[in-house]
């Protein structure tokens, strides 16, 4: 059955709210005083999934931002704008509507990728970048169409150019979404439980969430044949002038670590790597002691 959109607001120390930014309304969750840093969930999942980071960064004395990205969770979910450029003006339009004027980025996943644009796209808001299993977008590009295990391992999104079939399988059952958990995750760790697989497949059946999530990608994959997917790509050729520090799972196996290094080339400023060991592709929640403990030093450490 559907999935009201109000399943995102999930208990806990943090406060919902929901801000208009760019033309759309966005889900929120917010924690803490200070510095604002603004958290970007990827696929298959919903800001929930940096509930850990929210309380620790909170702890140091920062404002955490989780925000459900347009088309997921209880965000809206226009028809169109699930290309980049959306994503990185819708971030940037939530800070402003947050009533701040800069923020560091964090992203994980799709995040990441989004992360990685702000410099470039919406510098005026950016203050530092943290990518997590998610390399430069160059650099992703690069591996997925030269690395046969990347191209390999990238090949879901091949399948989710198809018209209607993914979102009716997400929509279906948790089968999709627990697939990709258990497939991206590292073999044995905790993560996903089956609380997990519950929660992110419930996510997934919110009406038009699966519809939504499969159009970023769908974007990514089309726009390669249009103008726009390579004037992207030269657009964020350019150097990056903020602080960035990329964490990548040892065992993530959606986004190889050995086949995606690199990012280094396209950062001006300070950057930093850290490749955490036992944990996959869902950072955040794999190995989210270790996670939060890196951000909190290096956060310290740049501002």
């Amino acid at each position: 059955m559907p999935v009201d959109a109000a399943f995102v607001e999930i208990d806990g120390p943090w406060q919902h709210r929901y801000v208009a930014a760019n033309g759309a309304r966005f889900h929120v969750a917010e924690l803490g005083d200070g510095p604002l840093v603004l958290l970007l969930h990827g696929f298959p999942q919903f800001w929930y999934a940096w509930r850990h980071q929210m309380v620790a960064l909170a702890d140091a004395g920062y404002r955490v931002a989780a925000m459900d990205l347009r088309g997921y969770g209880g965000s809206d979910k226009p028809p169109r704008g699930y290309d980049t450029y959306m994503a990185t003006l819708d971030a940037a339009s939530v800070i402003r509507a947050l009533g701040e004027t800069q923020a560091t980025v964090m992203g994980q996943g799709l995040g990441g990728w989004v992360a990685w644009s702000m410099p470039v796209l919406r510098p005026d808001v950016t203050t530092a970048v943290a990518a997590l299993s998610m390399p430069h977008p160059r650099v992703m590009r690069r591996a997925s169409w030269l690395n046969r295990r990347q191209r390999a391992a990238s090949s879901w999104i091949v399948r989710l150019q198809w018209p209607f079939v993914p979102e009716r399988a997400m929509a279906r059952s948790h089968r999709y979404v627990e697939g990709l958990l258990r497939e991206w995750s590292a073999p044995g760790g905790p993560f996903p439980s089956d609380e997990d697989v519950a929660r992110y497949g419930d996510g997934m059946m919110i009406p038009f969430v699966a519809h939504s999530a499969s159009e970023h990608y769908r974007w990514l994959g089309r726009s390669q044949l249009r103008p726009d997917g390579p004037f992207f790509m030269r657009r964020i050729r350019h150097a990056i002038h903020v602080p960035v520090l990329e964490l990548h799972g040892a065992e993530d196996r959606c986004v190889l670590p050995q086949c995606v290094r690199g990012s280094e080339q396209y950062v001006a400023g300070d950057y930093r790597t850290v490749t955490i060991p036992h944990a996959g592709h869902f950072l955040t929640e794999e190995a989210p002691d270790v996670v939060s403990d890196e951000l909190i030093r290096w956060l310290k450490s740049v501002q």
